[in-house]
């Protein structure tokens, strides 16, 4: 883009302007005449005068402190001084005369340009978006994950990585790092977001990094299962090839010897039978949590290999193919036995069960599914697969708490080895034995759980701060005396050898700690007395289907502090869009203060973003009245600087896109904050500021969520979302989830 060249240009301190900015139209006039920046030479002459007389000076200028007065909060100087050029360089090009307060007036015709220009470069923009979503897409498309047995090269499985680096788009994330992954080991990545997560478990699943045993199955778990007509226990059960290559040799088989299959086996129906999935009804309610499969399809096939071995022996008549299909129908009973291909369907039912799946979701094609729960099939083949190392990223985003209970019951118990990014520090303190820190381009390995390496890190950092001081007292020590007897010729050689032993001084390295994260909701504007909203009798179902909720009477005001929970598809997000105003009750009613402003933050909300344009064009075209410093500094309010709000959405981070979210949800000053799902995608520091930020909102927030960090630190109030009712729950958390574990947590 032209304005982006421009900017980078001017903003190189050897810059030239000359005497009255004519090196500056020599360089740049072309670029703003061409690019229809200006209407002619004159007003560029004019555009690169004023530019010379403004910055020009701009070395001698305070250029931090230009900015202090407004409402940009920012964690680093830098930050600010990055803020001040982009305004300076940025709107002096667009504005020429750089009156932020007054621009002057645009004709039709000019305004006409500038609409043109503006179009064609998000036109461009979009371009580049459409290129990076399909390399993107091409770099995620792989092979369906396939069981692998007997892979061979024998060796250790552990997973040794030194010296490596990873980057991504010329940007360096992991530099000169090493790392030790021991077999049967469950590891946690932690870091926050664009430190390169999400880059390093790419490069690991794609064997880009050396270190790898060849022998190694990695397996990452990053992209939905395509939605078509297989049905979803057959999504699962086709990852074992080798399971549906002598099934089908075995109905082939019983073809051509007239014969039918061992009744034992018919009652575990392989997936070439006619009705796929039938077999998975029993196993979802009878498997247990370690999806064992029965032994009696095993039992039975270990039958039917007797019984045409000793029908094939037998026959003295048979012709020499029948002999042969015979045999080979021995061997292919042998090796299903092996495999227990039987009770693969038991096992992988089991599994699809813990993600919430029922019997009847289980034989519905994939198609069906949303994107979130075609996640979860493909969460559920990663763990039918069962690799040597599975990568997992942000698996509890799409689950709900009775499936997030389930996968900590699952994971605990893997056998192999585990390497999982997530934000949810509840779920690492379950699964992980180990943490894996990323932070400034290294990663540093602590034993233990998250809060095992919360109270370790913090306790590093601390010494390292003692160890520090202590060094630079005892330099400065050292200083002291050179610099006192320098001069002094009888201590000459004590003098020089305090010298050798200052320069053999090493300096002490102290973990640079990431700057504070902010969220800072903004206090809403005028009082409303209670109740703002109010449910009276109020039940609610879709055209055509069931009755979600009944008779709900409850009100909400600005002292509410409420958690809803309950399994996926309960109804929970349906009733924050009734409290919103989206849909409407089928009976009863809704009151609300008309002079109440709800924001709600959802997943969708996120994803409607335009990923072409940047937070700070999304947010000036939301609220086209507001000027362009305070858009600004609200973005910065939420962890957006002045560097992400001039860059394309595409370019940030999950959590990076959440965050302007939150900023544009918040702008209006609401008083009541209804959050879907606010902590998937944000990283655990992140986390911590919504915490702080939510602590200190002077309004009502209800939330729907699964993490208990969050939950236990923003919100009064558990209300459970069950059989078409909202209640309180009187309880803590724990307590909540060893009620589901008890009796209603499926299996």
């Amino acid at each position: 883009m032209i304005i982006d060249y421009l900017a980078g240009l001017l903003e190189d301190e050897h810059f030239d302007f000359g005497e009255h900015g004519e090196e500056a139209f020599e360089q740049i006039g072309p670029f703003l005449i061409d690019g229809h920046c200006v209407s002619g030479e004159d007003e560029a002459r004019r555009v690169c005068k004023t530019l010379a007389d403004q910055l020009s000076l701009r070395g001698a200028q305070p250029t931090v402190r230009a900015l202090d007065s407004g409402p940009v909060v920012l964690s680093k100087a830098d930050d600010r001084a990055v803020l001040y050029q982009e305004q300076s360089f940025r709107h002096l090009i667009q504005t020429p005369f750089g009156d932020e307060a007054k621009p002057p007036p645009l004709s039709a015709k000019d305004q006409a340009k500038m609409d043109k220009r503006t179009a064609k470069e998000e036109e461009a923009q979009r371009k580049v978006l459409a290129a990076h979503q399909a390399r993107a897409a091409h770099s995620l498309k792989g092979d369906m994950p396939e069981i692998i047995r007997n892979k061979g090269g024998g060796g250790s499985k552990d997973v040794h990585l030194e010296n490596f680096s990873v980057s991504n788009g010329g940007k360096d994330l992991v530099t000169d790092a090493s790392v030790m992954l021991a077999f049967g080991r469950r590891y946690g990545l932690i870091g926050r977001n664009g430190t390169g997560k999400t880059t390093l478990l790419r490069a690991l699943a794609g064997h880009e990094i050396k270190g790898i045993p060849p022998n190694c199955q990695i397996l990452h778990v990053e992209q939905e299962v395509v939605g078509d007509e297989t049905p979803v226990i057959e999504a699962v059960l086709a990852c074992d090839s080798e399971r549906t290559s002598l099934l089908r040799e075995e109905a082939e088989l019983l073809r051509l010897l007239h014969r039918e299959r061992p009744k034992d086996a018919e009652q575990a129906p392989a997936s070439t039978s006619e009705a796929p999935g039938e077999g998975a009804a029993a196993a979802a309610e009878g498997a247990g949590a370690n999806g064992a499969g029965s032994a009696a399809p095993a039992a039975a096939a270990a039958e039917g290999a007797k019984a045409a071995e000793a029908e094939a022996g037998s026959s003295g008549l048979v012709a020499a193919e029948e002999a042969a299909a015979s045999a080979r129908l021995v061997q292919v009973y042998q090796r299903l036995n092996e495999i227990d291909a039987f009770g693969a369907e038991s096992r992988a039912a089991c599994i699809l069960a813990g993600l919430s799946f029922d019997a009847d979701m289980m034989r519905r094609p994939t198609r069906t599914f949303s994107g979130g729960w075609r996640m979860r099939v493909a969460l559920a083949r990663a763990l039918f697969v069962e690799p040597d190392l599975l990568l997992l990223d942000e698996p509890t985003n799409h689950l709900d708490l009775h499936a997030v209970l389930w996968l900590e019951d699952y994971l605990v118990k893997w056998p192999k080895t585990l390497l999982v990014v997530s934000h949810a520090r509840e779920f690492l303190n379950v699964i992980a034995t180990d943490i894996l820190h990323l932070h400034s381009q290294k990663i540093i390995t602590y034993k233990g759980n998250y809060s095992v390496f919360e109270r370790t890190m913090t306790e590093r950092v601390r010494n390292q701060k003692k160890a520090a001081e202590a060094a630079d007292a005892k330099r400065k020590h050292v200083q002291a005396f050179i610099d006192r007897f320098r001069y002094n010729a009888n201590r000459a050689a004590l003098v020089q050898s305090r010298i050798k032993a200052l320069e053999r001084m090493a300096e002490v390295e102290v973990m640079e700690e990431d700057p504070e994260y902010i969220f800072s909701f903004p206090e809403p504007e005028g009082n409303a007395a209670p109740p703002i909203i109010g449910f009276n009798d109020v039940s609610f179902g879709y055209p055509g289907g069931p009755t979600l909720f009944k008779n709900l009477n409850f009100g909400l005001d600005l002292e509410s502090r409420f958690a809803i929970v309950g399994p996926n598809g309960i109804g929970k997000s349906t009733l924050l869009n009734l409290i919103s105003g989206k849909l409407q009750p089928t009976q009863g009613n809704i009151t609300r203060n008309s002079r109440v402003r709800l924001a709600t933050f959802s997943q969708h909300h996120v994803d409607g973003l335009d990923l072409a344009l940047t937070p700070l064009i999304i947010m000036s075209r939301a609220f086209p009245d507001a000027k362009e410093p305070e858009l600004r500094g609200h973005l910065s309010s939420f962890g957006i600087p002045a560097t992400l709000a001039g860059q394309a959405m595409y370019t940030l981070s999950g959590g990076q896109k959440s965050r302007v979210a939150f900023a544009k949800m918040t702008f209006t000053k609401p008083h009541i904050l209804l959050l879907d799902e606010p902590s998937n995608h944000l990283d655990i520091d992140a986390v911590n500021a919504l915490i702080q930020g939510l602590a200190t909102f002077k309004g009502g927030v209800l939330m729907v969520s699964h993490d208990q960090f969050l939950i236990e630190s923003t919100v009064d109030e558990l209300w459970m979302c069950e059989a078409g009712e909202v209640t309180p729950f009187h309880g803590t958390f724990d307590e909540y989830k060893a009620r589901l574990r008890s009796g209603q947590h499926r299996t």
